[in-house]
């Protein structure tokens, strides 16, 4: 039995990583603070929608009084707003990673 396949599995893994790792290289030391600035900003991107729809409620509960909590809801429709905005980036910067993982 051969182990061809699996060894050609196995450059082409090695490969990968070093040609990912030259990448990092020219694109220069990024560092810690890169990595802090990219989760503050997914954080951001949760953050302010999911204030700006409890503001929105806490403004309606005071003129437009209901049964129900207009604080709560909007809280909860800008938590969803905000995550789907933050999934949404992830995604996109993740294709964006797999596209230049296939060029090289």
């Amino acid at each position: 039995m051969s182990d061809k396949p699996e060894e050609d599995a196995f450059a082409a893994r090695i490969g990968a990583n070093a040609a990912r790792k030259q990448r990092a290289l020219r694109a220069g030391d990024q560092g810690v603070w890169f990595g802090l600035g990219m989760t503050g900003l997914i954080g951001w991107s949760v953050a302010v929608p999911t204030v700006l729809g409890a503001v929105l409620g806490v403004w309606l509960d005071a003129r437009h009084p209901q049964k129900f909590s207009w604080t709560l809801t909007f809280l909860f429709v800008g938590l969803i707003l905000g995550c789907f905005n933050a999934w949404h980036w992830v995604a996109q910067q993740d294709a964006v990673m797999s596209e230049e993982d296939k060029h090289e």
